[in-house]
């Protein structure tokens, strides 16, 4: 075998590629035209959701959010209700068509659309076609006595 003399001389290698990791999430916004920074929409999955509580069975009952405009009532050959009030205690005093529940952006709104024995929001009587914006913890009754009550919540 043959020493080498060189024992110290550095021998030349090739240096390793450099790894580049990509960013995660990058995040590309350009100027919006008034100059002020673009605020992202709300995305499906932060969207609320309202539903109502019926008082005497503590059964819920979720508003559909595909609606703009939600029927309740009972039904008939008209306008089925969206919300079938017929299966609860006392929904006698719940006419067929009875009020709708109106969604505009993040707002909540009911009406009275010409019920026989009325709709209340806290025991104030809606007057038909006036619309009452609901706020969480509302009390809606349909019909007289306070038989057929639930409870407006968001979430």
């Amino acid at each position: 075998l043959e020493k080498s003399s060189n024992i110290n001389t550095p021998v030349p290698t090739e240096e390793p590629p450099q790894t580049i990791n990509p960013i995660s999430n990058p995040v590309v916004t350009s100027p919006s035209p008034t100059g002020k920074t673009p605020i992202p929409a709300k995305t499906q999955l932060q969207k609320q959701s309202a539903k109502l509580i019926h008082i005497r069975t503590d059964t819920d009952i979720e508003l559909p959010v595909n609606l703009s405009v939600i029927h309740i009532g009972k039904p008939n050959d008209r306008v089925p209700p969206d919300i079938d009030i017929s299966g609860f205690p006392d929904s006698e005093v719940v006419s067929r068509s009875h009020a709708d529940i109106r969604i505009e952006g993040d707002s909540y709104y009911i009406e009275d659309i010409g019920s026989s024995n009325g709709t209340y929001v806290n025991n104030t009587s809606l007057t038909r076609g006036n619309r009452h914006k609901l706020r969480p913890g509302d009390r809606i009754s349909l019909g007289k006595g306070d038989l057929v009550s639930f409870l407006f919540q968001i979430s």
